[in-house]
């Protein structure tokens, strides 16, 4: 008889390394979860149920809890100091998290962990210091772990996302590899499946936002505060209310299109993008259907932040769009204000990535 594996989920979010991984097999089992973000944590709970996230910060977590034994640790430290949008920060203060997950596996002693992350973490000093950890003398001697970089959508997201992964090991179990990719963008030359496309993930989505009568209906109290929701996937198919001008330039951008289309157009034109001719072209940018979507960042719902306009519609995607491009199933469960739920969905790893580590791990364990 086959038994449950035992699973921590560290700087879980909204738990989708955990649906990647309950995906990949039902022996997976979550012993424990922790979540400094508030309303993470309520859709954590709200998902796979109560009296297994910790809500607060892991450091308080380590220090006052007691730490359940795991086979398995997995969970993504906080990135925003790494990540190559806007100004990196290698002093961020968030960037020495990985100390406390080294903390947890010492504690916990797992056979194997994962930990995912941006890609220009590999670059970082951090992961010098984390890697260190891992030689005689140091905190996780018994402990080595391999990394690379990988792609969601080689593994059947409907994204393009690049992420750092890294697979643990007790030394005396041995390296388990990495999981092998299923999906290419040139099938025919590699074998694999085409990848899956924003056409695929969004085949059934009414056009029209149709849900925006829940949000004000449902409410849920977790740790003593209010919270809207919580809400299924299917909920998260809110419009928003757009000025005239974005209208105006959603109207002249064509499909597969972005801010360069509106050149002509000087009166819809931002005096930034007036002024500098280059930079990203995926600002104001359309998604296309037959292809995997940019990376879905917390800010999705603002199409001056990137390729997030609707294929065909006048609109940015929805909340439910952006859920379905990071995998999410309809059973998934989030609580929180718009925003809230934006920051969730943004923040979290593909579930066809998870689940593809997930099934390596089954294998092995």
């Amino acid at each position: 008889m086959t038994r449950d594996i035992p699973v921590l989920d560290l700087f879980a979010g909204a738990g989708g390394l955990t649906a990647g991984f309950h995906e990949a097999s039902n022996r997976f089992r979550t012993v424990g979860a922790v979540e400094w973000d508030q309303a993470a944590a309520a859709s954590y709970e709200a998902t796979y149920g109560p009296d297994l996230v910790y809500a607060g910060d892991i450091k308080t977590w380590l220090d006052e809890e007691p730490v359940p034994k795991a086979d398995l640790i997995i969970g993504g430290p906080p990135c925003q100091g790494f990540s190559s949008l806007g100004k990196k920060n290698i002093e961020d203060e968030r960037n020495s998290l990985w100390k406390e997950y080294a903390r947890t596996i010492r504690l916990a002693e797992p056979k194997y962990f994962v930990v995912e992350n941006v890609a220009e973490f590999k670059k970082s000093p951090q992961y010098l210091l984390f890697k260190g950890e891992t030689e005689e003398g140091g905190m996780l001697a018994d402990y080595g772990f391999e990394s690379a970089i990988l792609n969601a959508a080689d593994f059947g997201a409907p994204q393009a996302r690049r992420r750092a992964v890294i697979i643990g090991y007790r030394r005396s179990l041995g390296f388990p590899g990495f999981p092998k990719p299923t999906h290419s963008a040139t099938p025919k030359s590699t074998g694999l499946l085409p990848h899956v496309t924003v056409a695929d993930a969004l085949r059934c989505v009414p056009r029209i936002p149709d849900r925006d009568h829940v949000f004000a209906v449902n409410q849920t109290r977790f740790r003593g505060k209010k919270f809207a929701g919580s809400f299924s996937v299917r909920d998260l198919h809110w419009s928003r209310n757009y000025r005239d001008l974005s209208l105006k330039r959603f109207a002249v951008i064509p499909p597969g299109g972005n801010r360069r289309n509106l050149e002509p157009y000087p009166e819809l034109m931002s005096p930034c993008w007036v002024k500098h001719k280059t930079g990203a072209g995926d600002v104001m940018g359309r998604l296309h259907w037959d292809r995997p979507s940019v990376t879905i960042r917390t800010e999705f719902f603002k199409p001056e932040k990137g390729r997030y306009i609707h294929p065909v519609e006048d609109r940015a995607i929805t909340h439910y769009e952006a859920a379905l491009l990071q995998g999410f199933g309809q059973d998934h469960r989030f609580v929180g204000s718009r925003t809230d739920i934006a920051r969730q969905v943004g923040n979290a790893v593909p579930v066809p990535l998870g689940a593809a580590i997930g099934r390596l791990l089954i294998e092995v364990m």
